[in-house]
């Protein structure tokens, strides 16, 4: 696969402007403006470096999360354009992992000694340090110049995505407390990325579309039981909610979608337009030859 230059990065390796990487470009900045504009207009409520600083976090983790995503819906839709802004995506959630960070010593009044502290006891805030010092580590070394450094290290190198992936989403289940329908959402959704890599990519290519598909649904369901059960297991151990009732709640959605069912949802979408994307591929058989 090429290699696509980092240093302008809406342009390609010749230099040739793609207007698909311009779009992702600007949009990764959008989360970011909104709550700029949001805290000079007083519209985050009484605490808003707060709401501005797990806002950073949530996105950081979000951008996070897509990047994994990408290479599944690059193979599965034949896009390999879409390669082209995964690291770019990846520094993205770097930088708002700093801003997160950054946000939490402004709230501390720029008391650096007491952030210290306040990391080094905090086991949340801990594990957070320890993924935002991960993700550093990954944006720094994502140029050509570092790859053509590190030869086949990079790859095992940027696969440390994936732990860290799994350390912010704990520091994301403590931070949240009683009310982890979103983590455990994101769990459920880091879950099916992390199955879907577990099938052997020359397996899956050597299959025919039914067998991927049945793979593939076969996993939106293995992670929202997951999801379940890993929100089952939080209520149980670190709340005085009924875990039981929590789990029950699944099998009835009059009362409104559970989080595992939110993954199950996404999943399934994707077997879905895989299966659309691969029928719509079909030759139509081509006319015989007149003599």
């Amino acid at each position: 696969m090429e290699v696509v230059s980092m240093s302008v990065p809406w342009r390609d390796r010749r230099g040739r402007f793609l207007p698909f990487k311009a779009a992702v470009l600007a949009s990764l900045f959008v989360p970011g403006a909104l709550y700029a504009f949001w805290l000079s207009t007083d519209a985050l409520g009484g605490r808003p470096v707060m709401e501005t600083i797990h806002g950073t976090g949530l996105w950081a983790l979000r951008l996070l999360l897509i990047s994994l995503a990408i290479t599944p819906f690059a193979r599965a839709f034949d896009w390999p354009g879409l390669l082209l802004v995964r690291r770019m995506v990846g520094v993205a959630a770097a930088c708002y992992a700093v801003a997160h960070l950054g946000l939490y010593v402004v709230d501390q009044n720029f008391n650096l000694i007491k952030v210290v502290s306040e990391i080094a006891l905090r086991f949340y805030l801990t594990i957070g340090f320890v993924a935002l010092l991960g993700l550093l580590a990954l944006a720094g070394t994502s140029t050509n110049n570092w790859m053509k450094a590190l030869g086949r290290n990079w790859k095992r190198l940027h696969r440390l995505a994936y732990p860290i992936g799994a350390v912010a989403l704990l520091h994301y289940y403590i931070q949240a407390k009683a009310n982890v329908s979103e983590p455990v959402f994101a769990s459920g959704l880091f879950i099916w990325l992390m199955a879907w890599r577990a099938v052997p990519d020359a397996w899956r290519r050597r299959q025919g579309t039914a067998t991927v598909a049945a793979i593939n649904a076969g996993l939106a369901v293995l992670a929202a039981l997951v999801a379940a059960g890993l929100e089952f297991a939080w209520y149980a151990s670190t709340t005085h909610i009924n875990a039981w009732r929590v789990l029950y709640a699944n099998e009835n959605i009059a009362h409104g979608l559970r989080p595992a069912h939110w993954v199950f949802v996404c999943a399934a979408g994707f077997v879905i337009v895989f299966l659309a994307h691969r029928l719509s591929r079909k030759r139509v058989p081509a006319r015989p030859a007149i003599a």
